[in-house]
């Protein structure tokens, strides 16, 4: 009671002296979030990016309106593009167990360089592979020991061996095969420059990756107890990336039709700012859908050499089904973020929790949203449309036509690389993680 009788005799003036500045800092801070969330429930305009404002620089007066000005990126106005009766094309992916014991055999090299095998070699298979170049009965290189993958052609860093394949394939362990191979005309060794050189390539072991020959302690290192189990798995992962395959045909075909015309000005700035965040997005569809991170960097890589026009494009598109998405009040509930969350932890060979938090931390969880959200309209633009079925080839990817190692047949040292090939842990299993997971 007495500090009460005190608080109220103090002066006016002392009282704004000490707490003025700690107050007006209070309701500043609460005017602009309550405005902000005014403007943003108003739907007089759609939002894309965060305010751009300088809150140091708002000041609070001391009687009248409380004014501040920001700048913020907001979605083109246009008018909601006609979606119903689309005519798609839907095509229907078979997959064969030849593609099962392909795609099988991709992951087991991965993470293993196979077992020994005694027979005739093929394309696909692993060799323990030494090279030796000459020039007029001179050695000018060669290399130990290196572990490459049998394909139509080897590449090496000033010369590709054209006919590799056709020389190799049918050879067995310990056999010599020759040939003659021309330097580029681009090799840094100018004497040499697009020579003729004979080249000499010795099988020193043939290994191949046999899931029905695989151990016990193998199969329980990859994380399966048997390897039909394995079988399954690859399985369900090629039947995933099929239907992510399949969502992506059509949305290709949806976003082509919904877009003709929206050639939108978009500033350049906000181009830079989102094309981390469409990077960050075909991530987590890539990871949700069962892509290895192989395969992933693959894509993301593609993207970065055209990223600006790539963000562009995944904008416009983003623009259009948002819109329809506000037109049907679709917003994604926390069943779904929830399902999301656990198919990206399970590719991720992580928790639910910890992938979360993690999407939390670094801003990415409406990444996740605008996932949903496409997919959902994607979904329902399909329901509406007049779908044709057509027959899909294979949506597993070729394999490459070389296999490159890192060898100047023509260098200007004669001075000879180190051997990499090393053997791996015994019964083939190599330190890294086991497939299972990823």
């Amino acid at each position: 009671l007495e500090f009460r009788r005190v608080l109220f005799r103090s002066p006016r003036k002392l009282l704004e002296a000490r707490f003025k500045k700690t107050v007006a800092d209070q309701v500043k801070s609460n005017l602009v979030m309550d405005s902000l969330q005014q403007i943003t429930d108003g739907n007089d305009f759609s939002a894309i990016a965060e305010p751009n404002m300088d809150y140091g620089a708002v000041s609070l007066p001391d009687k009248g309106d409380f004014t501040y000005e920001f700048k913020i990126e907001v979605r083109p106005e246009f008018d909601t593009p006609e979606w119903k009766g689309l005519e798609l094309d839907k095509t229907e992916f078979v997959l064969t167990e030849d593609e099962v014991e392909k795609q099988l055999t991709r992951t087991l090299e991965r993470v293993t360089p196979g077992e020994a095998w005694d027979g005739e070699a093929r394309l696909g298979d692993r060799l323990v592979l030494s090279g030796s170049f000459t020039k007029d009965g001179r050695r000018i290189s060669g290399f130990e020991e290196e572990l490459i993958t049998l394909r139509a052609k080897l590449s090496l860093a000033d010369c590709i061996v054209e006919n590799f394949g056709e020389l190799v394939a049918g050879k067995k362990e310990g056999d010599t095969v020759s040939t003659t191979v021309k330097v580029l005309d681009t090799s840094l060794n100018e004497g040499l420059r697009g020579a003729e050189v004979n080249a000499e390539f010795k099988i020193t072991e043939i290994r191949r990756v046999n899931v029905d020959t695989m151990t016990t302690k193998q199969l329980e290192y990859f994380g399966f107890d048997t390897t039909e189990e394995l079988r399954d798995f690859v399985r369900k992962e090629l039947e995933r990336q099929s239907e992510y395959h399949q969502t992506q045909l059509l949305r290709e075909q949806i976003t082509s039709k919904l877009t003709t015309g929206a050639d939108w000005e978009l500033p350049q700035a906000l181009v830079r700012k989102q094309a981390d965040r469409e990077l960050q997005r075909r991530i987590l569809e890539l990871r949700s859908n069962g892509f290895s991170d192989d395969q992933i960097r693959s894509v993301v890589n593609g993207l970065r050499r055209n990223i600006e026009e790539s963000t562009r494009t995944a904008l416009r598109e983003h623009f259009v089904l948002e819109k329809i998405a506000e037109d049907l009040k679709i917003e994604p509930t926390e069943a779904e973020y929830d399902r999301e969350i656990e198919r990206i932890a399970e590719q991720s060979d992580s928790t639910p929790r910890v992938v979360r938090a993690k999407l939390d931390r670094s801003g990415q969880m409406d990444a996740v949203r605008n996932q949903i959200l496409e997919r959902t309209v994607i979904d329902r633009i399909v329901e509406a449309a007049k779908v044709k079925t057509v027959k899909g080839d294979s949506f597993l990817r070729a394999d490459p036509p070389d296999f490159a190692i890192e060898h100047l047949v023509a260098p200007t040292s004669q001075a000879l690389p180190e051997a990499k090939y090393d053997e791996k842990a015994e019964d083939g299993a190599s330190d890294k993680a086991p497939i299972k997971p990823t």
